[in-house]
């Protein structure tokens, strides 16, 4: 089981992989458009994912 620390590190690492390619694109045609909004909801899959995780942890202490 992966400590909280952890994977706020991972969700960090991804949000600074994504910010990178976003400001690698200057202009934005059809593909780019798709693959930014692949990149936003990848990364609110990611932020549910780790409330899932936080209210998991929370009802195991309850």
């Amino acid at each position: 089981m992966t400590t909280p620390l952890a994977k706020k590190l991972a969700i960090a690492l991804l949000m600074a992989l994504m910010a990178g390619g976003l400001m690698a694109c200057d202009d934005q045609g059809p593909a780019e458009e798709a693959g930014e909004n692949i990149d936003d909801a990848a990364e609110e899959a990611g932020e549910n994912m780790e409330e899932l995780g936080e209210d998991m942890e929370d009802a195991a202490e309850n």
